[in-house]
């Protein structure tokens, strides 16, 4: 199972071993190139950046993910000093991002379906 550290060692493994772009606008040209193979979110990313380039994505047939974590968090697992909401991956290198995520969204998709039936909540 992978957990969020993990999944932070991908992502920085893909930064140096692979070619990962940097914000909503370059996912955007990667996605209409079609060289990208992944995109990652920070989950504070703007709502309209995002739904614009899952449009993109579901075209260009290209998964995206929600990183657990802000913009400054998701910049500091790339190993970079700034805030990164959006992250186009065009080569991941000898990183296994991918299925690292994928081992994620069974958990991710229990809990939100948990919570759409009610199930957890205190009642009053």
């Amino acid at each position: 199972m992978a957990d969020i550290g993990e999944i932070s060692r991908e992502i920085r493994r893909a930064v140096d071993t692979g070619t990962v772009f940097f914000g909503s606008k370059q996912a955007e040209k990667s996605l209409l190139s079609g060289s990208t193979e992944l995109i990652i979110f920070s989950n504070n990313a703007p709502k309209t950046t995002k739904e614009r380039i899952q449009e993109y994505a579901i075209l260009a047939k290209v998964q995206c993910f929600k990183f657990e974590g802000n913009g400054l968090e998701l910049g500091a697992a790339c190993g970079k000093p700034f805030v990164v909401s959006v992250l186009s991956i065009k080569d991941a290198g000898k990183s296994k991002v991918a299925t690292a995520f994928q081992e994620l969204e069974p958990t991710v998709k229990k809990k939100e379906a948990r919570k759409k039936a009610g199930v957890g909540k205190k009642k009053r």
